[in-house]
């Protein structure tokens, strides 16, 4: 027993060493190609700080949207596990849920009707309308026999997503002297990121994921039925209430910074349950992980198939989740977490 357990701490080990090494790989990827291609000589120079040729500089604008998309990444991908683990639903995702669609229309209406400027009061208008979205979504989906099914919170949350979208775009249609820079904004990118502008964000992502984190165990408990939690000695409202307010945070501090990325959420928890089971004390960190290295791999993509212009990372990270939410409706196995 001892010699097994040994072995499946070494596999973990293994396996945590491996993803790892993956996500240093992406960011290597990404601070070496794009529009330009740079040496390892101006790479360690742009790093150093030193700017003084032109692949050097292109490096030092690149380490910032490196960092930004492994935040990004990490974030969405464990909200993504989280929200799947309070709901009991495998189409859970941010952006499927409307979550990200409910942020972005906060921020919109306080820019054209508030005059709101600056990603200080966009992070916390942001979190507030991805939290009313999610209150709202969960709510629609609970109403009628059965709770909150999965077919009843995907419906709700794509009916959500399109209304909010769709009240984006009424708000934004007579205002041309704040629609360029939002549109762009909405598509979801992490071009132009800085270290200034990554800063605000950071005690709100940090929060998210030290919540969703303490989570875990309470997520298994949920796993097994709310009577089943509550006989165990589980708070349930308490321990779901604690969960998607780290999965929230997660997503509005996001789609703040960021814009609306769609997809992550979902693709990345089902891809690391093949990896490491159901077990969230494992999921959530693979989760994280797995998700900074989809949304740096899908930004160096999109440098690449755009040359030499460039496709933001939301539109590519599109073209990955559609075709995998369709097999995940299709398949069976993962009606059960």
């Amino acid at each position: 027993m001892a010699a097994r357990l040994k072995g499946a701490r070494r596999g973990w080990r293994v396996r945590l060493a491996f993803v790892l090494l993956v996500l240093g790989f992406a960011c290597l990827l990404s601070v070496t190609l794009g529009t330009r291609d740079v040496g390892w000589s101006a790479v360690m120079a742009g790093v150093m700080g030193d700017t003084e040729t032109m692949e050097a500089a292109v490096v030092a604008v690149r380490v910032p949207r490196t960092v930004l998309a492994v935040i990004a990444g990490a974030a969405l991908g464990l909200a993504g596990a989280t929200m799947q683990g309070v709901t009991r639903n495998p189409l859970a995702d941010p952006g499927l849920l409307g979550v990200n669609a409910g942020a972005a229309l906060a921020v919109v209406i306080g820019v054209a009707w508030a005059g709101l400027h600056g990603l200080h009061a966009f992070l916390w208008v942001a979190i507030l309308g991805a939290g009313l979205a999610a209150a709202f979504v969960y709510a629609i989906g609970s109403l009628g026999r059965g709770g909150a099914t999965p077919l009843k919170l995907a419906l709700a949350g794509a009916a959500t997503s399109i209304a909010a979208s769709s009240f984006t775009v009424a708000i934004l249609l007579p205002r041309n002297d704040i629609a360029g820079g939002i549109r762009s904004w909405q598509v979801g990118g992490v071009g132009g990121a800085s270290f200034e502008g990554i800063a605000p964000a950071a005690p709100f992502l940090g929060v998210g994921l030290i919540l969703c984190m303490m989570s875990a165990r309470n997520l298994n408990l949920l796993a097994l039925g709310d009577e089943a939690a509550t006989g165990l000695g589980g708070r349930v409202a308490r321990a779901r209430g604690m969960a998607a307010l780290g999965a929230v945070l997660l997503c509005g501090a996001t789609t703040a910074v960021c814009g609306p990325i769609g997809f992550v959420g979902l693709v990345v928890p089902h891809l690391c349950r093949m990896l490491v089971g159901p077990d969230h004390r494992r999921l959530l960190p693979f989760s994280a992980l797995a998700g900074a290295i989809l949304l740096t791999c899908a930004d160096v993509a999109g440098r690449l198939v755009a040359r030499p212009s460039e496709l933001e990372v939301g539109i590519v990270t599109a073209f990955i989740g559609a075709p995998f939410f369709i097999w995940i409706v299709r398949n069976r196995r993962v009606a059960d977490l």
